[in-house]
């Protein structure tokens, strides 16, 4: 059985947004909720990075240890879900992930705080697949419908990858292998030469 997995390569994100945008278009995201965000590192120096951050769906997650009501629970697939009818948003979950993935719904002027939301990896919900009540609690179940999450297939770079874990795995260990050392090869190094040296011309 297949292990899901998300991998993002901050060498070719452009921080396009494109991926968090198809996210929300997908799943009829509620307001104030982002299951997937582009997290910027280094902002506007040398080494600058983005990189798409959402639900790691972890081997060992943190969420589903400090849930008291155990309404997370993984799937065959290795996709970590969670079970909004009996979420009782304490929001244990969210201060245990370092990733931020469970959030609370913000509605109205001062937001209300309800059920936990987060990235669902495009599987759905406990409900029937691709029923209606799945769709209206976790979104569109892609997975089910043999499809990769929206995120990654928007991605026009490629830069996020999903699908079987051993897959992606290879996919990005071959990407290493062909560009050589990072920065060294691609990004700031190549536009603007090494710290002290003048910048490459075109043609050179």
């Amino acid at each position: 059985m297949a292990r899901m997995k998300f991998i993002c390569d901050t060498e070719r994100c452009i921080e396009c947004n494109g991926c968090a945008t198809a996210c929300k278009a997908e799943h009829d995201i509620p307001w104030g909720v982002n299951r997937r965000r582009v997290v910027t590192l280094n902002d506007g120096v040398p080494g600058e990075r983005t990189i798409s951050v959402a639900c790691m769906h972890c081997s060992d997650a943190p969420c589903m240890a400090v849930c008291p009501v155990d309404c997370f629970y993984r799937t065959d697939e290795g996709v970590v879900l969670h079970d909004k009818d009996t979420c009782i948003g304490c929001g244990y979950c969210s201060y245990a992930c370092p990733f931020g993935a469970p959030q609370f719904p913000s509605n109205g002027t001062f937001g209300l705080r309800g059920k936990m939301d987060k990235c669902t990896f495009c599987a759905g919900g406990p409900e029937d697949n691709g029923s209606q009540a799945e769709f209206e609690k976790y979104g569109r179940n892609r997975l089910a419908e043999g499809k990769l999450p929206a995120c990654a297939e928007m991605c026009s770079t490629k830069a996020l990858l999903a699908g079987d874990g051993d897959v992606v795995a290879d996919i990005f260990r071959q990407r290493v292998l062909v560009r050589g050392k990072g920065a060294e090869v691609w990004g700031w190094t190549t536009a603007y030469g090494q710290p002290g040296q003048p910048a490459k011309k075109e043609g050179a």
